[in-house]
């Protein structure tokens, strides 16, 4: 104690104490705050005038004095609305910076399971927002774990892949599920945990089947819950699984009418199950909703929303045959410059829309000239969805007889596939390996080459079986399998071809090309009662005569369907 009388000493007792109290405030300092450049603003939602997003109740530390700002950025961040979910947390801390959990919604908001990884402007701003948790004493060991928690997938996030870091969390958040296992909360995003991490490969859906098994024990008790009935429709966005999600999916988009995520995510399932009508009501839905946030926003351009519902809309207007409608909105798709965020899924509508219309019409000489557009955006930073194009251009090429084009294109897409194994990004090469080898099989066939030309087109359809698509696409721009079918048509192998349509249609029921495709062959094989029951199928979804709507049936060719 004698050495406290000693100034010198007394300065540096003074000064650890100080220390100390920073490391763990129960007020963080100001400058702290500033440093997460944390997004502010009014909230802007598209819908209801009572901006409905549904109902949450999150128990925190704060209790009453935030209780109903933490519960709507709570529901705002189940229904994905990252952007505005932040700005009520931000306001939050505003209002009371002691309050550690609104520092963990910002880095929820910066994290979004299931979408886009994040960039690292928003791994940078997630983990000072969850230091000044930390550093917070007034917090709950709830809300502790919940922190800690999250901690798991900003932790190293320079060093540590994002597959990894989610897979962490994952591992984490089950740790909280069991501590608290009344804690509905805990429940909805241990879920949306399992199945962000969870292997496309895995066959088994072991990760789906326990995020389901979670979910469904808590809808019954809180069926208006937003995250609980969103996440049930994610996990159940299988082709064997999506009829379970049908009322989730017939329900959500009631329950969170401000969201314009919730009026498109619905969508997913009815394009699972070849419910077209009702895809394109959803998309109408998101799109508008998305345009009104661009424009309420200020966004210069469009808002990546809005294409994301562009390409779901696109494809089920292709599958009922509209093809006005869907020439409308590719046409309105061409004004389209200007998109923010420039991100994987903004650059997937860019490639995935123009190719959809032109590959689902067979208009080959034009998908050969498909150009690369908008010329201007980052490509170097999506070589999976830049691959599209080269795709498209191939197979165009091959079909139109330009084979030297063909295979010009065919190497392109090699170089971005070897490019996506440098980056040992595995799905995304996985997928262009897929289109590779189709392509491949396209150009052999126009050389003569039958065998090897078979060989690849079927390695390429079970490749493709094998691998679940990313929630980004509502389907592949062709199916490898119907590619194959069509491909044993022009060989004369009908039976063969039927074979191959039917395998298509149990996992993409109700696509048109393929359900005429099998009408044809099952009448060139002369199976006239599965004819006339295809023939049924396709009146019955696009409303007009099969026969009428096409060519004379060629054994050899699939005639064009205008």
């Amino acid at each position: 104690m004698k050495q406290l009388r000693n100034p010198f000493y007394f300065l540096l007792f003074v000064l650890g104490i100080l220390v100390a109290c920073k490391q763990k405030n129960s007020q963080p300092l100001a400058e702290d705050i500033r440093a997460i450049n944390l997004k502010k603003g009014p909230v802007i939602l598209c819908g209801p005038a009572d901006k409905e997003v549904g109902k949450v109740s999150f128990a925190i530390s704060n209790g009453e004095k935030v209780e109903k700002e933490f519960n709507f950025a709570a529901a705002l961040l189940h229904s994905f609305e990252y952007d505005e979910a932040e700005k009520v947390f931000a306001g939050i801390i505003e209002k009371e910076p002691d309050c550690a959990m609104a520092y963990w919604g910002v880095a929820m908001s910066n994290f979004h399971p299931l979408w886009t990884a994040p960039e690292e402007k928003e791994l940078i701003k997630g983990s000072k927002a969850l230091e000044v948790a930390a550093s917070i004493s007034k917090k709950t060991e709830r809300e502790s774990d919940y922190i800690q928690a999250l901690g798991q997938f900003y932790k190293k996030w320079d060093k540590k892949d994002h597959r990894t870091r989610c897979i962490r969390y994952e591992k984490a958040m089950e740790e909280v599920y069991k501590k608290y296992p009344d804690d509905k909360e805990a429940a909805a995003f241990y879920a949306l945990s399992l199945d962000a991490s969870a292997d496309p490969t895995d066959k088994t859906f072991a990760n789906q089947k326990k995020a389901a098994d979670i979910l469904n024990g808590i809808y019954i008790n809180e069926p208006d819950h937003p995250g609980i009935i969103h996440y049930i429709i994610h996990t159940y966005d299988y082709p064997d699984f999506a009829h379970l999600a049908l009322p989730a999916a017939r329900k959500y988009a009631a329950i969170a009418p401000a969201s314009a995520h919730a009026q498109h995510m619905p969508s997913h399932i009815f394009t699972r199950l070849g419910l077209w009508e009702e895809a394109i009501q959803s998309n109408i839905a998101s799109t508008e909703s998305a345009r009104c946030y661009a424009e309420t926003a200020g966004i210069k351009g469009h808002w990546d929303e809005e294409l994301h519902g562009i390409d779901y809309l696109m494809y089920a207007y292709l599958q009922k045959g509209e093809s006005k409608l869907a020439k409308e909105q590719l046409d309105y798709f061409k004004t389209i410059k200007e998109v923010y965020p420039d991100n994987m899924k903004v650059a997937y509508s860019f490639a995935s829309i123009p190719a959809r219309y032109l590959l689902e019409n067979r208009m080959w000489k034009e998908a050969a000239l498909l150009a690369i557009n908008p010329a201007n955006f980052p490509w170097e930073k999506f070589a999976w969805q830049k691959a599209i194009f080269h795709f498209t251009r191939s197979l165009g090429a091959a079909n139109a007889g330009q084979l030297d084009l063909a295979k010009s294109e065919w190497s392109e897409l090699n170089k971005l596939h070897d490019e996506l194994v440098k980056q040992k990004e595995t799905y995304k090469a996985n997928q262009v390996d897929i289109q590779l080898k189709a392509s491949l099989a396209w150009i052999q066939l126009k050389e003569g080459k039958n065998k090897e030309a078979l060989d690849n087109m079927n390695l390429s359809a079970d490749m493709e079986d094998k691998t679940e698509k990313h929630p980004v696409t509502p389907g592949e721009v062709l199916p490898a399998r119907e590619l194959l079918a069509d491909m044993l048509m022009q060989m004369n192998k009908p039976a063969q071809a039927l074979e191959m349509y039917q395998a298509s249609l149990k996992i993409r029921p109700n696509r048109r090309n393929s359900i005429y495709g099998a009408w044809a062959a099952a009448a060139a094989s002369g199976k006239k009662e599965s004819a006339k029951i295809y023939a049924k199928q396709f009146q019955d979804i696009t409303g007009k005569d099969i026969s009428a709507s096409s060519r004379l049936i060629s054994a050899v060719t699939i005639p064009t369907i205008n």
